[in-house]
């Protein structure tokens, strides 16, 4: 059984989306052991405790980042997470967090890396004038929005949308992709090489 580590800052859709695969069998042999937000008002967290999941709040808000990752890394470790996923956590990760896991950490990002990176990628898919957009899961890395991608999922930009159609369209996709990423790295048959990650 594969433990997962799930951080979150906001409403948590995709950690949802997430826990929703595994009770599904969707993701087979692994569970949630841990969900962590830097923010005690994070809806994410209340979904996880009225799910019966191990729910902490670690405060972010006027502490140095190394600090703060280290109380982070150490919780993971408690829990014995062999992968982590962030749902939506809205902090870059220092070089030391990132060296911890190596290759197990995911995240998720709503363009088609390496487009549109950082905050509002859909608003700036859209201000682009871009024909398909969609998004990426890749391993992090000690860059933003940078890791070798694992999946990514296209969605077309229609005519009659604006950001938020497009960024409806685009979460659904997410919640493909996730689970689809999840499962493969867990499944343990693959290699990075260089930029690229090539399923075995």
């Amino acid at each position: 059984m594969k433990s997962l580590g799930i951080l979150l800052s906001g409403r948590g859709s995709n950690f949802v989306a997430i826990a929703d695969s595994i009770d599904a069998g969707r993701i087979p042999d692994a569970r949630i052991s841990v969900v962590i937000s830097n923010r005690a008002d994070a809806p994410g967290i209340a979904i996880a405790r009225a799910r019966g999941l191990t729910a902490l709040v670690v405060p972010s808000k006027g502490r140095a980042r190394e600090e703060h990752d280290r109380e982070v890394v150490a919780a993971l470790n408690q829990h014995r997470v062999d992968l982590v996923c962030l749902a939506g956590y809205m902090r870059l990760l220092s070089p030391s967090f990132v060296q911890e896991f190596p290759h197990r950490i995911l995240n998720i990002h709503p363009s088609l890396l390496p487009a549109f990176p950082g905050l509002e990628a859909q608003e700036q898919a859209f201000a682009y004038g871009v024909k398909v957009s969609g998004c990426t899961v890749h391993f992090v890395d000690e860059e933003l929005d940078h890791g070798a991608i694992i999946v990514q999922k296209t969605v077309p930009v229609l005519d009659g949308d604006d950001e938020h159609t497009l960024a409806t369209r685009i979460l659904e996709q997410e919640h493909l992709a996730y689970t689809e990423a999840i499962k493969i790295v867990l499944g343990g048959s693959f290699e990075v090489a260089g930029r690229r990650f090539v399923a075995s």
